[in-house]
């Protein structure tokens, strides 16, 4: 899987939302969907950053992207609702969402973490993905052959100490991508975790701002493993916990 060698038209025909996706892991991953076929819709919270991706993806001559602007620490179940709507009534259906925004939040003693930033964090990284797959359920349930990526952590299937919120978060992650993947077992629908590993992004840096970075992988070394769960060669694969390095 890691290995993964995509063909040229692997996701052809189909449309893709992925969430954070205007920098980072997201970024790379929307204008290698786009590359590959796809019709990528671009979810994030700063429209500068999505149009950028936006403007990269148009310079490849592929099929055009859309921007949906949306704070996941502010949206409310009526916006999900009318985002749902919406994919449904422009593009039919859903092939493929990817859940790829998250917070770490700070870093510390478990008895040190505020409030606040604990609902930050859940709000992300367990709330908004649950309203989200939620609302899109009824629109993946109308393509042949839709796949849900949560994104996870090794945090987030052995807890670590001083990474509290998060690490919590991500458990909370893997948990709901198996309820999923074990209810919709006998249906089109599939859903995945994959653990990118350490990479060179921003969040990476905030986590660890000692580190040297040149010795990481970038995101475009991990995307494989995305490309394969996101096309049909994967039908068959659900409620697995993949480490993309």
């Amino acid at each position: 899987m890691k290995n993964y060698q995509a063909q040229a038209d692997c996701l052809s025909g189909k449309t893709i939302l992925i969430t954070g996706a205007g920098a980072g892991i997201g970024k790379t991953l929307a204008l290698q969907c786009a590359e590959y076929g796809a019709r990528v819709i671009l979810l994030g919270r700063t429209i500068k950053k999505l149009e950028t991706v936006y403007d990269q993806i148009e310079a490849l001559g592929k099929q055009q992207a859309a921007i949906l602007p949306l704070d996941l620490n502010e949206a409310t179940q009526q916006h999900y609702q009318e985002l749902a709507e919406t994919i449904k009534r422009e593009y039919g259906k859903l092939d493929g969402l990817v859940h790829n925004a998250s917070q770490l939040g700070i870093l510390g003693p478990f008895q040190k973490i505020e409030k606040s930033v604990w609902d930050d964090v859940m709000q992300t990284n367990v709330t908004a993905q649950f309203l989200l797959t939620k609302s899109l359920i009824p629109v993946l349930e109308l393509a042949q052959d839709a796949s849900t990526i949560f994104t996870t952590s090794t945090v987030g299937n052995q807890g670590r100490a001083f990474w509290g919120a998060y690490s919590i978060s991500k458990f909370a992650t893997e948990g709901m991508m198996q309820t999923l993947a074990d209810e919709y077992k006998n249906t089109p629908l599939r859903f995945n975790a994959i653990n990118p590993g350490a990479i060179r992004t921003a969040m990476r840096a905030s986590a660890y701002p000692e580190e040297d970075s040149a010795q990481l992988k970038t995101p475009e070394e991990i995307l494989p493993s995305y490309l394969y769960l996101l096309s049909g060669d994967s039908k068959e694969v659900t409620g697995q916990r993949i480490n993309a390095q």
